[in-house]
C-alpha cells in the first residue's frame, strides 16, 4: 500500500509537469452573435422525453459484458483486473457541465446512448467521444434524432440539448479503413454541435476542458466519468492510468488503461480527466483496446497523440470529414 501511494504521489507530480507544458493552444474566443434558437434542437428536447433518455439503451454493447471479475495473465481475448489488483470504487453523483452523453436513434427506431466531453475549441461547439460510439454518422448520414446533453441526470436536461450538425462527425480514416478492432488505436472522435433551444452555443453554456495530446501513459490523479445506460445519474471514479501493451492480434497497440468500477455499457466516450488551472483536462476517453474493456473493472482509451490533434484541426477548420470507403 505504502509503494502504490508513493507510485500515485510520483505520477501525480510528473503528470502536473507534463500539463504545464504539453497540450494544444488555448482555444481562441469565438466571434460573433449568439446564434437564434434552433429548430433542430427545440424538435429534439420535445422528441427526447424523460421515457426515451431512461430507456436508452447502450451504443457501445461490448463494454462491460464479461462478468468476471479476474482474468487468467496470459488470455489474449479477454481483458480485465489482475489477480490482486485493487480496482477503485465509482459512485453517482450529478455530474459536470463539461460531461454529458449522447442520445440517438438506430436504424429500428431503439433509442442509444454513449458519453462525452466538452472540449475547448474557437467556434465553441465540439463533444469529445468514442469513434465507435459516432462511427455510424460519417458524412451525410441520418442522424436520427441525435444530440448532446451536457450533465444529464436524474431526466434533466440542465442546459438544455444540442443537436449535431450536418456533417459534424469526426472519426479517423484508419478506424473506418481497419476496423473498431484492428482499428482500435483510433477509437475517438469529435462532434460539432450546434446551438441549444435557446440559441446558446455549447461552450458558452457550460464551458469546456482542454485537449492534451503527447503527454504519455501515466497520468495520476484521473477522474473518470461515464453514463451507464439506463442510469439515472453518471458515474466518477478517482484512479490512475498505466501503460497496456495489447497481446491480442486482433486489437493491437498500446493504450491508456485505467482500473474502475462499474463502468458497462454507455459509459464509452467518457472522459479521463486530470486536474487543469482552472478546471480539468482530457488526455483519454473510453474505448480503444476491445472498444473500452470487456470488464466492468478495467477501462481502457487509444492514446491521445499525433492522429488525435490532426482529427481535432480538421474538425475545428470544418473540414469534409472522414467516412467508410466502398
Amino acid at each position: 500500500m505504502v509503494r502504490r501511494i508513493r507510485l500515485i504521489r510520483h505520477a501525480a507530480a510528473f503528470a502536473a509537469a507534463l500539463l504545464l507544458s504539453a497540450g494544444l493552444a488555448p482555444a481562441a474566443s469565438a466571434d460573433g452573435p449568439p446564434a437564434g434558437p434552433s429548430p433542430v434542437a427545440v424538435q429534439l428536447n420535445t422528441y427526447w422525453t424523460q421515457a426515451r433518455m431512461a430507456g436508452a439503451l447502450p451504443g457501445d454493447t461490448g463494454k462491460g459484458s464479461e462478468t468476471g471479475l479476474t482474468t487468467p495473465a496470459a488470455s489474449p481475448t479477454v481483458d480485465g483486473p489482475r489477480p490482486g489488483e485493487h480496482i477503485p470504487p465509482s459512485k453517482s453523483f450529478d455530474g459536470i457541465p463539461q460531461a454529458g452523453t449522447f442520445f440517438w436513434t438506430d436504424a429500428t427506431g431503439t433509442g442509444r446512448t454513449c458519453s462525452g466531453s466538452v472540449v475547448r475549441s474557437p467556434g465553441h461547439d465540439l463533444v469529445l467521444s468514442a469513434g465507435h460510439c459516432l462511427k455510424g454518422y460519417s458524412g451525410t448520414s441520418p442522424k436520427r434524432n441525435l444530440g448532446f446533453v451536457p450533465q444529464y441526470h436524474d431526466g434533466l436536461k440542465p442546459f438544455g440539448i444540442f443537436p449535431i450538425r450536418n456533417n459534424g462527425v469526426y472519426v479517423p480514416q484508419q478506424y473506418y479503413d481497419r476496423g473498431e478492432h484492428a482499428g482500435a488505436e483510433y477509437d475517438f472522435a469529435f462532434a460539432v454541435t450546434e446551438p441549444n433551444q435557446d440559441g446558446t452555443r455549447l461552450q458558452d453554456a457550460v464551458g469546456g476542458v482542454r485537449l492534451l495530446t503527447g503527454t504519455g501513459y501515466y497520468h495520476a490523479p484521473v477522474r473518470m466519468i461515464g453514463y451507464p445506460a439506463r442510469g439515472q445519474k453518471p458515474l466518477e471514479c478517482w484512479s490512475w492510468t498505466t501503460k497496456w501493451a495489447s497481446d491480442d492480434p486482433a486489437d493491437p497497440g498500446t493504450f491508456p488503461r485505467i482500473a474502475c468500477d462499474a463502468f458497462v455499457g454507455g459509459t464509452s466516450g467518457g472522459p479521463m480527466l486530470v486536474p487543469w488551472p482552472g478546471g480539468w483536462a482530457v488526455i483519454g476517453v473510453i474505448g480503444g483496446y476491445h472498444t473500452g474493456g470487456n470488464t466492468a473493472q478495467v477501462s481502457y482509451s487509444s492514446y491521445f497523440g499525433a492522429a488525435t490533434q490532426a482529427l481535432y484541426r480538421a474538425a475545428i477548420a470544418g473540414d469534409p470529414p472522414a467516412g467508410p470507403s466502398f
